[in-house]
Formats: structure tokens, C-alpha cells, sequence
């Protein structure tokens, strides 16, 4: 079953308001447009909507799913995240065992339940905004079905991203590395994680990985060209390397963001934060001249429009809006902001809970029309 799609040339750019952080501008995918999959949302009958960086997003005519309404996150979100979640973990079952809930963000994010539940949507949200695809890089299919094919998952956090890979490609061995042992006991057998910090020495043979992947890094690594550098070491001949990110920043293509917008202040001070930390939040804008300098070839960039919020006419557009809503409202972005406000800038939790609330207010009103850039940079290393 696919889904139909339209698309349509910007006749603007995206417009942030007057006190947004540092601007932000579409990037222009260089890939050849991919035929439309059946991504699990809607049917061949529902309007579907390209939302690579040079399209623009129409907001849908009905506004019923959104709301203005203190209550709405509470009481509608609760049924729609059971669904997904639902959904989610039986994607993960293997031979009749429901894997667990996956574990702490590497962020230093809370580990309870909550946020364990946030990292599964955030996998299912990724992998609903590239059209059910894992990732985007050109990697030949025969590369990762061969007897010996290795992929390597840096900071895999909950592995949820390596046990889907597992499953899709039972032949290559898989291994997800990170600081925390918060992945599942019961993974497929091609699978394993093991503790590891990505910014020291990789203890790995030169030449082993047919394909390196990396998501969400964002505030856990400082040197990105040393990363880059021993990717392009350990990786074979002709081996290939994706790295994705949201890039935070509200952006809109209507203008919709209101004058003194608390979302665009959160943002602005998302970014001072990480600064302060030495992990700037614009790094992916600097991966694909770093790749090159590093050596790789065929390196492309994807940039992918993220709904903050149901606004979107396209139905899958619209799950992955309100999936981003429910997890910015359930406090995913305030339990990060806040610890970096306080401990970080040195505010007051009092003064960001005033911006923070008029940020919620605006992800609730239909008639806000924002979204995020998601960030994608591959690159192959050379066969010679």
C-alpha cells in the first residue's frame, strides 16, 4: 500500500521571529526524490506531503486535533501514546518476547518509565518522519546482507535503533555502544551493546564496519572531527557513515510565530546552554565540510521539516507533530532545560517556568505553524 504525496516550490523562506536564536535556514536535500512507502499512517486515499527542507508544510483546514485547552495533553494524549506505544514494541518482539521498556537517555535525561516510553515514540517518530526508513544513506543492500557485515550504533542509548536494524538484516553483526548499560536483556542474537565512550580511542580493528550510524549526539560530543576521523579509520573500504540531529530553533512558513514567542526564547536559550557546555547545537551545519576534510566522498546532506504539533494537512506529518507536541508538553524539553538553566546559565527555575509555560501554550494553538529542522549527513570512505 502506498501513499500518495504533492509537493510544491517555496515562493518564501521560513521566518523565525524577531527574537530567535541564531537563524536558521533550509538546506536543500540533493538526493533524488524516493517513491513513496506506506508509512502505517492513513491509506493510498490520504494526502501525503514531501517534508524535505525546500517544501513547504500546509496546515490542515480542521484544527479539532489540536487544542488551546490546559487539559488536552492529559486527556486525549494518554489513548494516542498506548497506540503507539503499542505499536512501537511489537515492532522489537522476538520470538514471542515483548522486549521491556528501554532505558536513560545519555543526556543525563530521567530514568523512570516516562522516559523510557520517550525514547521508544522518539525512534518511532524518526523513523515516521523518513517514511518508515532507518536511515537515508545509499548504503548497496548487498553491504549490509553479506555474511560479514558489521554496523556500529554510537551512543545507542535504549538500542532500540540496533535491535530494528538487527531484525531487518539477521547477517550483519550489530553492536551499540554507549556510557550507560541501559539497553534491553533480550535482543536478537546478531545484536550486543557494550559500555563505551565514542569521544575516547575506539578499541575496534581498523577496516571493520560496513556502516556507522549516529543519532540525537547533540550535547555528548564535543569533537566532532576526531569522531569523524576514527569513523573513517575503522570503518572498510567503501563503508559509509550517517550522522542525524534535530537542529532546536523554531522555524515557520506562514508566519504564524507569535511576536515575543516563549518557544523562540526556549530556543535561543537551548542554544546558550550548550554553547556554555562546548557542544553547539548548530554542529550538524559543519558535519558535511568536516566529512570531507576527513576524507569521505559522496557526502550529502538531508534536511527533514519536524511539526511541533497536529497543524499538518499530510496525516503522517500530523502523527509526527503530535507525537513531538506530547513529548515536549510531558516535559521532555523542560527536564533538560531545566537543569541547564540552573546549573549551567545560573537562573532562577522560577523565571524559566514563565517562559516555559508560554512555550506550552504555543505548542497547543493550532494556529502556530512551527517545526524543526531534522538534520541528516552521510558520507562513504573511498574503496582506494
Amino acid at each position: 500500500m502506498q501513499q500518495s504525496r504533492a509537493s510544491r516550490s517555496p515562493s518564501k523562506s521560513p521566518k523565525t521571529a524577531a527574537a530567535s536564536p541564531p537563524k536558521i535556514k533550509p538546506e536543500a536535500t540533493t538526493s533524488s526524490e524516493a517513491p513513496p512507502v506506506d508509512s502505517g499512517i492513513g491509506s493510498s486515499s490520504e494526502y501525503d506531503q514531501d517534508n524535505s527542507g525546500n517544501h513547504l508544510l500546509e496546515a490542515q483546514d480542521d484544527t479539532s486535533e489540536a487544542s488551546t485547552d490546559e487539559g488536552y495533553a492529559e486527556s486525549d494524549a494518554s489513548s494516542f501514546l498506548s497506540s503507539i506505544l503499542s505499536e512501537v514494541r511489537r515492532g522489537v518482539e522476538i520470538e514471542g518476547r515483548l522486549y521491556p521498556t528501554y532505558g536513560k537517555h545519555a543526556y543525563g535525561m530521567p530514568m523512570d518509565e516516562k522516559e523510557m516510553d520517550r525514547n521508544d515514540l522518539q525512534h518511532h517518530k524518526y523513523s515516521l518522519l523518513l517514511r518508515d526508513r532507518l536511515f537515508v544513506a545509499p548504503v548497496p543492500d548487498a553491504q549490509l546482507t553479506s555474511s560479514n557485515a558489521r554496523i556500529l550504533d554510537l551512543g545507542t542509548g535504549t538500542g532500540i535503533w540496533a535491535i530494528d536494524m538487527a531484525d531487518a538484516y539477521p547477517s550483519a553483526e550489530l553492536l551499540g555502544v554507549d556510557i550507560a548499560a541501559t539497553q534491553p536483556p533480550f535482543v536478537p542474537p546478531n545484536c550486543t551493546f557494550e559500555i563505551d565512550d565514542v569521544e575516547e580511542d575506539w578499541p575496534y580493528r581498523p577496516a571493520h564496519f560496513d556502516f556507522i550510524h549516529a543519532r540525537d549526539l547533540m550535547t555528548a560530543v564535543r569533537d566532532w572531527p576526531r569522531l569523524l576521523a576514527q569513523a573513517y579509520t575503522h570503518l572498510k573500504p567503501g563503508g559509509w557513515i550517517q550522522l542525524a540531529s534535530t537542529i532546536p530553533g523554531a522555524l515557520t512558513d506562514d508566519d504564524s510565530i507569535p511576536p515575543n514567542s516563549g518557544y523562540v526564547e526556549c530556543g535561543r536559550l537551548y542554544f546558550e546552554i550548550a554553547e556554555k557546555m562546548g557542544a553547539p547545537l548548530d554542529a550538524p551545519r559543519a558535519w558535511s565540510s568536516q566529512m570531507r576534510g576527513t576524507g569521505f566522498q559522496n557526502v550529502q546532506d538531508e534536511v527533514y521539516k519536524l511539526p511541533m504539533g497536529p497543524w499538518p494537512r499530510s496525516k503522517r506529518l500530523r502523527t509526527v507533530g503530535k507525537l513531538e507536541q506530547i513529548m515536549i508538553l510531558e516535559g521532555g524539553f523542560e527536564a533538560y532545560m531545566l537543569r541547564g538553566y540552573t546549573q549551567v546559565l545560573g537562573g532562577r527555575k522560577e523565571d524559566l517556568q514563565v517562559v516555559m509555560a508560554l512555550a506550552r501554550r504555543e505548542i497547543r494553538d493550532p494556529g502556530v505553524h512551527t517545526y524543526v529542522q531534522f538534520h541528516v549527513t552521510y558520507g562513504q570512505k573511498p574503496l582506494v
